[in-house]
């Protein structure tokens, strides 16, 4: 059901999702760092991405979006509530126990954390995906060419400073809907 309300969605607003298979099967099992993140826009594009890949994406989310009358809606489209106050510091423990546990399992991560500028990313993914032992697949949509899906899906080497430039020179060429808004400088 989600892949087909993904193709037309996708179908009637006129974005591509090039699907590779290979990497694909690569990342089922991966932290996914997502960037620009600059509009609302970014959720339905990204879920009708993944749907259509076929990728059970989970991610975070204030807990009182999954509570309520459309709390339903929220865990259905692969959302985790999260209570900020309680779990401030323990997210990227929770994540990693997360994909300790469960082996076919995408956490999606907004690296600037914010549709705003952000003085610079969030690189809590990377410590997930060292500790986790999982790799890093990089999502993206770019608006000026109506694309998204996975950059590329990697390992991450242990250096710190030098998988952040590999990261930043893949996002590069991405522009997002507000691009004023994306701050490419990592650390």
């Amino acid at each position: 059901m989600k892949k087909i309300l993904a193709k037309i969605f996708l179908g009637i607003t006129g974005w591509k999702i090039p699907v590779d298979e290979e990497q694909i099967q690569r990342m089922k099992h991966s932290v996914m760092v997502a960037a620009p993140h600059t509009s609302n826009w970014d959720f339905p594009f990204a879920l009708a991405a993944f749907w259509k890949m076929g990728v059970d994406l989970r991610y975070f989310i204030k807990s009182e979006y999954t509570r309520g009358p459309f709390g339903w809606f929220f865990k259905w489209t692969g959302a985790l509530g999260v209570d900020r106050s309680r779990q401030k510091n323990q997210l990227t423990d929770y994540a990693i126990e997360l994909l300790r546990k469960h082996h076919d399992l995408v956490i999606l991560v907004p690296a600037e954390g914010s549709r705003k500028p952000a003085p610079k990313w969030r690189t809590g993914f990377y410590r997930i995906a060292n500790e986790a032992e999982v790799p890093i697949s990089m999502g993206y949509l770019d608006y000026e060419k109506k694309i998204g899906g996975v950059l590329g899906v990697f390992e991450p080497s242990g250096d710190f400073e030098k998988d952040m430039h590999f990261i930043q020179e893949q996002y590069r060429p991405i522009k997002g809907k507000h691009p004023e808004n994306y701050n490419p400088q990592i650390f």
